[in-house]
């Protein structure tokens, strides 16, 4: 299957009123690599994927699929859709409701002067791929949600695209099936070798899916990084709060050590905290910390400090905790059958320095 690179330089689109859908985004989605494009709704993820379909018009930078140029404003190219060679996912299933399985997915093949037999051959190769090789010959309405979802993914398989574009295509699934499709899709991409570029506002989908994500917030691309760096190293205090760094310390950096620093919270108590922007002493910051890297509990370490649990939600795997510390309020993930802690102690608790992410604070408005 021959797929190809997605390269996005400075791309913009502005509508007729207020600010930029996509505001000088780039990226690049390499050969066989899936990137994501994550961000909450509004933040001109699908717009930027319109785009790079031909279904909107941009209004400044460049589109480039394996190496061709298919929109640039400035020098007059934009390639219609379907001169460039995409597969194409939504939300809503876009199956024809009266025809069978197999003639949904044959019916891209009958544009493209491909014989009988090799149509036939494929249409059998990406059922299987996509586990629908038993449901073949049923009407297309006798399908559930998740098979009917699969059946659009199989048609725009089928004529082997050199790039796949998916925009939420799970999100009009009951969350168990969802959760089963997303993890099939995840082998099926990964096993044709497609470069496909994906969108959802949903990070578990993100990180299970993506070799790359891609944050966005107001038409910009805020970072781009592997899960793991999207997930332990955020760019800014946005990226950390939409990726589940829920709780918020208001300090001062006191002193820089390399990458930590020393935060004072008021009062004289001070913690230590990982620098993840270029900052300086004196500079007031906001540390950002995941409910799941706080310990209840453990007394030793460098940022160890007495908090109170003010409340506990139980929730059989796993139990919330509410706790109260320097007169803020912080949740506290604990994994594990058994609630542990009762609410009304004053109990030891951890804050690892390399969990407490320390960021410019910029004033609330900013992240509302």
């Amino acid at each position: 299957m021959m797929t190809a690179t997605l390269e996005v330089t400075a791309l913009s689109k502005r509508f007729a009123i207020g600010r930029p859908a996509v505001d000088g985004v780039s990226f690049a989605v390499p050969r066989g690599e899936v990137v994501v494009l994550l961000g909450p709704s509004g933040c001109g993820k699908t717009t930027t994927l319109r785009c790079v379909a031909g279904l909107e018009h941009p209004t400044g930078g460049e589109i480039s699929i394996a190496g061709k140029l298919v929109s640039s404003p400035t020098r007059g190219i934009l390639v219609p859709p379907r001169a460039r060679d995409l597969g194409m996912v939504f939300q809503s299933y876009a199956v024809w409701p009266h025809m069978t399985v197999r003639q949904n997915v044959i019916y891209p093949l009958k544009h493209r002067k491909i014989a009988r037999e090799e149509a036939s051959r494929r249409v059998d190769e990406v059922l299987e791929l996509v586990g629908l090789t038993e449901y073949a010959d049923r009407p297309v309405v006798a399908l559930s949600g998740g098979q009917m979802q699969r059946v659009a993914l199989a048609r725009s398989l089928v004529y082997r695209p050199q790039l796949l574009l998916l925009d939420e295509p799970l999100s009009n699934l009951d969350a168990k099936l969802r959760l089963r499709l997303r993890d099939d899709l995840r082998v099926i991409l990964k096993q044709t070798g497609m470069t496909a570029l994906y969108v959802t506002h949903d990070q578990a989908e993100a990180v299970v899916l993506g070799d790359r994500i891609g944050v966005m917030r107001d038409g910009r691309m805020l970072q781009i990084g592997t899960p793991h760096a999207i997930y332990n190293r955020p760019a800014d205090l946005f990226v950390a709060n939409f990726t589940g760094a829920t709780n918020e310390l208001a300090g001062t950096l006191v002193e820089c050590n390399g990458g930590f620093g020393v935060v004072d919270f008021g009062d004289g108590r001070r913690g230590e905290a990982a620098l993840l922007q270029p900052l300086g002493a004196g500079d007031k910051v906001r540390v950002a910390l995941r409910p799941e890297n706080i310990a209840i509990g453990r007394p030793d370490g460098a940022n160890a400090f007495t908090a109170k649990v003010v409340d506990r939600r139980y929730q059989g795997t796993q139990t919330v905790y509410d706790i109260e510390l320097f007169g803020n309020r912080l949740e506290v993930l604990e994994l594990g059958t058994a609630a542990r802690h009762a609410v009304g102690v004053e109990a030891p608790v951890l804050l690892p320095r390399e969990a407490c992410w320390a960021y410019r604070d910029v004033g609330p408005s900013s992240y509302e």
